[in-house]
């Protein structure tokens, strides 16, 4: 706690500073490419590639992801970079006009990663070697196999054309977004960098056998060990988080930001198909649900169908955890409620005492689908993001085809 302390003591200096001092002439953010990277564990560097516009907005890069970052502010050398709907930053200086250094920082996690961006170069990691191998398909996948408490499973989906490889790692609570990288022979090399996610995956191929590390940010390392399977499937999302005996619906009582409190029970959601979204502002799975939800909320809204969301924030304050809220519903356009569910922490195990009903919450996100009589019908654990191509083709058809088979249902009667 203290080194971010120090740190953004720091930055409000240089910020403070530059304005006093009407010599220091603002430095032009060089319009072009420009590749960065931040410093992970074992002296690691995780990087992703930059475009810098005329009008000094940026454009980040992962895969056939492109994030659009239009907050940037440079005083003298100093600058910093917001990212939309995240709380993290950039807070670095200019070396000179083509380089920049500094830190990443996420404050409510108290985490500081170190970061540097080079103007011009544009291979996010170096193509050294023809590659031995083509990792083109399904891979079952184990993260840290010889320890109880942190051991999950994965499905890497992966596609290489000549030294290039994208594709993501499925867990039962999510995917891992858009991964991009190299093989150098017989070895891996992937990241992906979205203002929340830091990852950096390396690894060793031996036939159809892949072993690596998996880095997020400087805070976690972790093994994994993969084997191509094509046949490979994780459980069903559907059969992992249920009602406890006893209970056949949701119940819940939480504040929007005006401070109105929103039950089921509410006028708004009488005889309604209601969807109930678990997440969290922080969470780039909920991130890519939420888009897909607005879209959906905005194509149906004629129909007898409303959706919730309820936000466990690790925003300190609740004032801040608000301030969350109402960046994402500004950004993402956001009509449906967001409710604040907790703050100061995403602990799961705190969050299913908020919804004791629940045997878990497993992951952010987790959706529930209510019908009109008030009853669970469903409950989806986790989000297949655009990143896992056909699994997210098949949730939209699924959740589309679900949902029409409940509006179609009778109301509960008088």
């Amino acid at each position: 706690m203290k080194r971010i302390v120090i740190s953004l003591f720091i930055i409000a200096t240089v910020f403070s500073s530059c304005k006093k001092d009407n010599k220091i002439k603002d430095t032009e953010f060089k319009s072009g490419p420009w590749r960065a990277t931040l410093k992970v564990q074992d002296n690691k560097s995780l990087p992703f590639l930059m475009e810098v516009m005329e009008d000094q907005t940026l454009q980040i890069f992962n895969a056939e992801e492109i994030i659009d970052i239009d907050e940037v502010w440079i005083e003298g050398d100093s600058i910093k970079i917001k990212f939309p709907v995240f709380e993290g930053y950039i807070a670095a200086r200019f070396i000179d006009s083509l380089t920049i250094t500094g830190s990443f920082i996420k404050e409510s996690q108290d985490r500081i990663v170190p970061f540097e961006a080079k103007y011009g170069e544009q291979d996010r990691f170096d193509i050294l070697s023809k590659p031995k191998y083509n990792i083109t398909g399904n891979w079952e996948t184990v993260f840290s196999k010889d320890k109880d408490a942190d051991r999950y499973i994965a499905k890497g989906i992966f596609t290489q054309n000549g030294n290039i490889v994208t594709g993501t790692f499925r867990t039962t609570t999510g995917d891992y977004r858009y991964l991009e990288g190299v093989i150098n022979k017989d070895r891996l090399q992937l990241s992906t960098f979205d203002g929340a996610h830091a990852f950096l995956f390396t690894g060793q191929i031996t036939g159809n056998t892949l072993k690596g590390y998996f880095y997020s940010g400087n805070h976690w390392k972790e093994p994994f060990v993969a084997k191509k399977n094509e046949h490979y499937e994780l459980p069903l999302e559907d059969s992992l988080t249920f009602l406890k005996e006893g209970y056949k619906t949701l119940e819940f009582n939480f504040p929007d930001s005006k401070g109105n409190k929103v039950s089921l029970q509410d006028k708004k959601f009488e005889d309604k198909v209601v969807v109930v979204q678990i997440m969290g502002t922080w969470c780039p799975n909920c991130m890519d649900e939420t888009k897909y939800y607005v879209d959906y909320y905005n194509s149906h809204k004629n129909a007898d169908v409303e959706f919730v969301a309820l936000a466990f924030e690790y925003a300190k304050t609740k004032e801040k955890a608000f301030t969350s809220i109402q960046r994402l519903q500004s950004k993402l356009k956001v009509e449906y409620p967001i409710l604040l569910a907790q703050y100061g922490t995403s602990d799961k195990e705190k969050a299913q005492e908020k919804l004791p009903m629940l045997n878990n919450v497993l992951s952010y996100p987790t959706t529930i689908i209510i019908d009109k009589k008030g009853q669970v019908r469903k409950i989806h654990t986790g989000f297949n993001g655009p990143a896992t191509g056909q699994k997210y083709i098949d949730f939209k058809k699924d959740f589309d085809s679900f949902i029409k088979q409940l509006l179609k249902e009778e109301k509960k009667p008088d």
